[in-house]
């Protein structure tokens, strides 16, 4: 099934990969197990009664929406899957569309072709970025002509839409931007707000929302649900390395080695060969939500600044090219990782009173860069290679 296809892994394992390349595979590949194994080991501690109950109320309401958006990561898109809607049972028979959220933070090109790999497959898909007001608009245009043809051109009638997905995938700041559109078009009633973290976890509750008029739009914000029990490991440490599942749970500095893994083994560092280059620029533009907001830096939840961030791509980009692995020396792959970790605390002046603390401290700020875009555009899930073979 679509929404079961297990992605290609995002670092090159092909033979002709050099052997810096190589190794950095092997590297993240066993970080991988080593972040699934330690999510098997917490006995579903990441679902807890909440989950149990949210799951629950989700499938009872699924039969009496008419619409469901299903929310996942542009960056894990088999990943963020939301496993209640894998079981045939639940499946909503075509009413629903997949919002590829956060694609300000993917790869361009490898979200083109996971939508097309959707749309193969007759499945709507559209990847957006909820912190863009014109970007939910298109969202709503598709579900108010989605709902036009389920209601059959009927105007003087309601339609309810179920917005599900993982945690902290975004479904909250897509229902709030979409509340706010439609109470500016409608140039009345009382603004609500759905909570908004960076945190996993946060919505406790299905809550409602009325997004527009003619037909009347109401969308039902739900809490974030994940798998009671994982079998990919793959799956598991992506997870953990968008934030889905709460960094508490595991070893940080487990997480940020599995990242820093995945950013030697990806192209995306030799963008920054010329960054001592005199007026290099080391900012990303992220659209904000108004064309009004033009100051240089829109990162959601990210406060570090510029020269900080030049200094950790300075680092990772000069440890990784002057790199030099070959066979029999998987150890000093291991041993790059640890370096750059050591120079990455210098670069965020973490002070070095405790170890623990600083390894701590200095895993969460290289997380924090990854996940407000700051180090690049990465989409970890690639389309499965049948795609390909239909697409040639």
């Amino acid at each position: 099934m679509l929404w079961a296809a297990t992605p290609q892994p995002a670092y090159s394992t092909t033979p002709a990969a050099s052997s810096s390349a190589a190794m950095a595979s092997a590297a993240a590949e066993a970080l991988s197990r080593r972040l699934g194994a330690a999510v098997r080991g917490l006995s579903g501690a990441w679902y807890g009664r909440h989950m149990a109950s949210a799951e629950s109320a989700i499938r009872t309401r699924l039969a009496l929406v008419d619409l469901v958006l299903e929310v996942r990561d542009a960056r894990i898109p088999a990943s963020s899957a939301f496993e209640p809607l894998c079981r045939p049972t639940l499946e909503p028979d075509g009413r629903r569309v997949i919002v590829l959220n956060k694609a300000d933070l993917a790869d361009p090109s490898e979200t083109k072709k996971w939508i097309a790999y959707m749309k193969q497959r007759s499945c709507s898909c559209i990847a957006i970025n909820s912190h863009n007001m014109e970007s939910i608009k298109e969202l709503l245009n598709i579900v108010r002509s989605r709902m036009r043809e389920i209601k059959h051109g009927q105007s003087n009638c309601t339609g309810t839409v179920l917005l599900v997905g993982i945690p902290n995938v975004g479904k909250s700041a897509i229902v709030n931007v979409m509340h706010q559109i439609g109470r500016i078009a409608a140039e009345k009633g009382k603004l609500k707000h759905a909570i908004v973290s960076g945190h996993p976890g946060e919505t406790r509750d299905i809550s409602g929302y009325k997004v527009a008029s003619h037909p009347n739009m109401y969308v039902l914000d739900t809490p974030g649900v994940l798998s009671s029990r994982f079998t990919n490991d793959d799956f598991v440490s992506r997870l953990a390395l968008t934030g889905a599942i709460k960094d508490s749970l595991l070893q940080e500095y487990d997480i940020a080695q599995f990242l820093l893994a995945l950013v030697n083994s990806h192209d995306e560092y030799k963008k920054w060969e010329n960054l001592n280059q005199v007026g290099a620029n080391v900012s990303f533009s992220i659209t904000s939500t108004s064309r009004s907001q033009n100051k240089k830096r829109q990162y959601v939840s990210d406060h570090t600044q510029d020269f900080v961030v030049k200094s950790v791509r300075q680092i990772l980009f000069d440890s990784v090219s002057s790199f030099k692995g070959g066979p029999g020396k998987e150890d000093a792959f291991s041993s790059l990782i640890d370096c750059q970790m050591v120079s990455l605390q210098e670069a965020f002046k973490v002070s070095t009173e405790s170890s623990e603390d600083m390894r701590k401290s200095v895993a969460l700020k290289l997380l924090n860069l990854y996940r407000t875009g700051r180090l690049g555009h990465y989409t970890l899930d690639h389309v499965p290679d049948d795609w390909q073979e239909v697409a040639a």
